[in-house]
């Protein structure tokens, strides 16, 4: 079965899209303020692409940043990396299985006992197969493995992560994907996955108010590893952002700048001065940007 795009890919905002850094977003100034100076972030999924720059970025900024993934080998590169770019940075590594929930609290209680807080929880962690099976055709457990890595994995660390976060009034970041969106006869393991973290973000703002900002990212086209096995750049699918847009949006949803966008999905290509200014109102009074029936 080919490709294309289905419902749902033109149902956005109608704002500008960018695809790269601008000035409300941009973490230069982060950088030389260190505005993110006695912060601890968590980053999941931080061995490589997207994960690995936002954890630099928040290193950058002065955060204190445990990165967490499966592979001590690449978490170690990723530690150098940042270390070669700031050298006094404080980083740690937590190699985790995220699909382990008690491996997720092992390691959240590694950041706690290491440097006493977390005020920042960035859920980055995904898996996806390929685009070319429907889910009667496709393997069952490899189906299941999707779903398992990318909903109980990011949920493995909120329920670890969130009781410290609501200590510190800290932030929420769950990478969710415009595949939330999508209505499409393909991938439904990786865009069901994607529209749960959706709602699951919506939850943790009922269930843990005391946390300051719950967001439901979605990066960007962003050329990643797991857009490589999607195969779907193969089908026609944009890879026109580079993963320094979703890191810097990541730094600006966390700064205290977009906090009324608080359990919402947002796409990190908006350009935000033009949703503040145009959308704020109507999103907040008409309740827009979560999961709820249209009518």
């Amino acid at each position: 079965m080919s490709f294309s795009w289905p419902k749902g890919y033109s149902e956005n905002l109608p704002v500008n899209h960018r695809h790269g850094i601008y000035p409300t977003i941009d973490p230069e100034e982060a950088w030389k303020a260190q505005t993110f100076t006695g912060k601890v972030v968590l980053v999941v999924g931080a061995s490589r692409g997207i994960g690995q720059t936002v954890a630099l970025f928040y290193a950058k900024a002065g955060a204190s940043v445990a990165i967490a993934g499966r592979h001590q080998v690449t978490l170690d590169k990723t530690k150098e990396m940042i270390l070669n770019e700031k050298g006094d940075a404080q980083v740690m590594t937590c190699c985790v299985d995220v699909k382990d929930s008690g491996a997720a609290r092992v390691s959240v209680e590694s950041v706690i006992r290491n440097w006493q807080r977390l005020d920042i929880l960035v859920a980055n962690s995904g898996a996806t197969n390929a685009f070319d099976k429907t889910m009667v055709e496709r393997d069952a457990e490899d189906w299941w493995e999707v779903f398992t890595v990318n909903v109980k994995g990011v949920y493995n660390f909120i329920r670890a992560g969130s009781p410290h976060l609501e200590k510190t009034g800290g932030y929420l970041v769950v990478m969710s994907s415009i595949g939330a969106q999508l209505r499409t006869p393909l991938g439904s393991e990786y865009n069901i996955s994607k529209h749960t973290l959706n709602r699951l973000v919506e939850y943790v703002v009922q269930e843990s108010p005391q946390i300051r900002g719950s967001f439901a990212l979605h990066p960007g086209s962003v050329r990643t590893e797991l857009l490589k096995t999607s195969k779907l750049e193969e089908l026609g699918a944009p890879a026109d952002d580079p993963p320094e847009l979703a890191a810097a949006v990541v730094l600006y949803l966390t700064s205290g700048k977009a906090d009324w966008l608080n359990g919402r999905y947002v796409d990190a290509s908006w350009d935000f001065d033009e949703v503040e200014r145009n959308w704020k109102d109507k999103i907040l009074t008409e309740d827009l940007l979560i999961n709820k029936l249209a009518v």
